[in-house]
């Protein structure tokens, strides 16, 4: 492919090659892959009928974006996957030392001007670049006004160049991506000085360092995100610069349970290896993210992030599969005893609403969040499959002690003397093997015991359900 391609700007202009603006760009392949009912957002999820259409309006509107949204609902994926929507190549001036990839028949610096002027057009070099290349992101804390616009290069002025010549500037990130993307994640952190610069970009596109304007039309999509509970705060983002995005794009958490797994467990990718994991038990992980969400003991503003349910369901079946190693059982099963190593992985992710948590710690919230999912599951299974009639058991004086490292073969052996309302338990997951009869076993424990028809007691990692 490479050698296919002008290598010179005589070439180029005999090949028909056509100049476009980034945006101009963006809205061609994008009506391209509509037209094709191509994915235009492949791994995304959940968003096909609510933030893809107002993405699709904005692309086609010539937009630059914010993307709004509480942490976890992939506003980076998303503004990183716009790339797929640009050219795969697009030719620039092969120049050494020049700040930006030059548009061969459209230079902006004085540099490439000059260049194209003076030079024979078949000697005029031209090389590539590719899409992956044409993105650039930065997070805004720590950003300084030189990182993203520029600022006057004192080693060029020691040099002996003018501070009043374009040659003296240090081109920062969004001159340098020109003809490309940027990215700015986490605007309202940004400095107001770095805002001001922003908003004379997005308006004029144009560059002004220390006061001296470099008055050429920069062609870049610049693009943001924010959280709401700061983007929304006064004073985080000057009314100027809010002003001059083109499109707001709101995301969102999974509407649905069921959203959340398919997320989960695409992301989470586990090594399926050796385990077999329950749909009941996928079901409790994503709903201890959504009850995490409805907590009153968790800040709402901060959310929970979608990589909650992530690190919780790789520590699920990575505990499955230490015991499965361990008791040489496999396939390996997930149970609620697992779910005892959750902090592991969930302490730290959750920001505590210091009203409504009052003097509880972060593992106590946990605790709590999960009893409500475990509840929240098998309430519907109980509507399901009419498991109340258990609760009777342990009126007989019964009890049942479980944990993550007790073999499967032993459930089967305390089941044995329980009357055979226990079958019904089974009813959850329709599976002959020891392993799966061992989770559906303490998934119907603990939902009795989230529900308050039974106690427990737990030491050294087992647990007993009583009455």
């Amino acid at each position: 492919m490479t050698g296919t391609r002008p290598t010179s700007l005589k070439e180029l202009r005999e090949s028909g090659w056509q100049s476009k603006s980034v945006k101009h760009e963006l809205r061609d392949n994008y009506l391209a892959a509509l037209q094709s009912s191509e994915p235009l957002f492949p791994g995304i999820v959940g968003y096909d009928d609510t933030v893809v259409p107002e993405i699709s309006i904005a692309v086609l509107a010539g937009h630059d974006m914010l993307f709004l949204g509480e942490k976890g609902q992939a506003k980076s994926r998303l503004m990183r996957a716009l790339v797929r929507f640009l050219d795969e190549y697009v030719p620039y001036l092969d120049l050494p030392g020049c700040p930006v990839h030059e548009d061969p028949f459209n230079p902006l610096t004085r540099a490439a001007k000059e260049y194209v002027a003076n030079t024979p057009e078949d000697q005029i070099r031209i090389a590539w670049w590719h899409r992956t290349d044409r993105y650039a992101e930065r997070l805004a804390p720590g950003t300084k006004f030189a990182d993203v616009i520029g600022e006057i290069d004192p080693a060029k002025l020691a040099a002996g160049t003018s501070m009043a010549a374009e040659d003296a500037l240090h081109f920062g990130l969004i001159p340098r991506m020109h003809r490309g993307i940027f990215a700015m994640n986490e605007i309202p952190e940004l400095d107001e000085l770095i805002q001001v610069g922003l908003f004379n970009i997005l308006e004029e596109r144009d560059v002004q360092i220390r006061g001296y304007p470099i008055q050429f039309d920069l062609d870049v999509l610049i693009l943001f995100s924010a959280n709401p509970a700061t983007f929304n705060r006064s004073g985080k983002v000057i009314p100027q610069l809010k002003d001059r995005i083109g499109s707001l794009i709101q995301t969102h958490y999974p509407r649905e349970r069921a959203l959340g797994i398919e997320i989960m467990e695409q992301e989470a990718r586990p090594d399926a290896s050796g385990v077999f994991v329950p749909y009941f038990m996928k079901e409790i992980i994503e709903q201890i993210s959504v009850s995490a969400r409805k907590s009153k003991y968790v800040d709402h503003a901060s959310g929970v992030s979608a990589r909650f349910s992530i690190a919780n369901y790789r520590t699920m079946v990575a505990s499955a599969r230490h015991r499965g190693v361990r008791l040489g059982e496999s396939p390996a099963v997930p149970r609620i005893s697992d779910l005892g190593h959750l902090p592991t992985s969930s302490l730290g992710k959750l920001e505590l609403d210091l009203m409504g948590s009052h003097q509880m710690g972060e593992k106590q919230v946990l605790e709590a969040i999960i009893a409500d999912a475990i509840r929240t599951v098998f309430e519907e299974y109980v509507e399901a499959h009419g498991l109340e009639e258990i609760a009777d058991v342990f009126s007989k004086g019964v009890k049942i002690e479980v944990g993550d490292m007790l073999p499967s073969a032993e459930y089967a052996k305390r089941l044995k003397r329980v009357p055979k309302a226990w079958e019904k338990a089974f009813e959850v997951n329709a599976g002959a093997s020891d392993a799966v009869r061992a989770s559906c076993v303490e998934f119907v424990l603990a939902g009795l015991y989230a529900s308050d028809r039974i106690s427990r007691a737990t030491r050294h990692g087992r647990m007993t359900y009583e009455t």
